[in-house]
């Protein structure tokens, strides 16, 4: 688990609505192992959960799950494109490596 509050906050979130549970600050307190006043005082672990929430109740509709899907997919066509110009990169590399290299020659 991450020491950032932020991310176990976001994780516990993410849980819990795979689960199939409501995303409140006790249960996200419970999953994420920080206190439900913490979750409350800090703006940002607020503004999280606050977040998930709201989510929450758009992804129970077909519009909200349609929505999630297509940004999930965006998501990964972006990450599919990183790796398929990182994998041509290693492989002009490899190329350049395998090359022997022509040593000066000296009269």
């Amino acid at each position: 688990m991450s020491d950032n509050p932020t991310d176990r906050v976001r994780s516990a979130c993410e849980q819990l609505l795979a689960a199939g549970r409501d995303v409140t600050f006790a249960a996200v307190a419970e999953h994420s192992g920080i206190s439900r006043a913490t979750c409350y005082r800090n703006r940002q672990l607020r503004a999280v959960i606050d977040a998930y929430r709201s989510r929450h109740g758009e992804m129970l509709t077909i519009t909200g799950l349609a929505e999630r899907l297509d940004n999930l997919t965006q998501a990964l066509d972006a990450v599919a494109a990183k790796v398929r110009r990182q994998e041509e990169e290693l492989r002009t590399l490899k190329r350049r490596a395998a090359t022997p290299r022509r040593s000066p020659q000296h009269d």
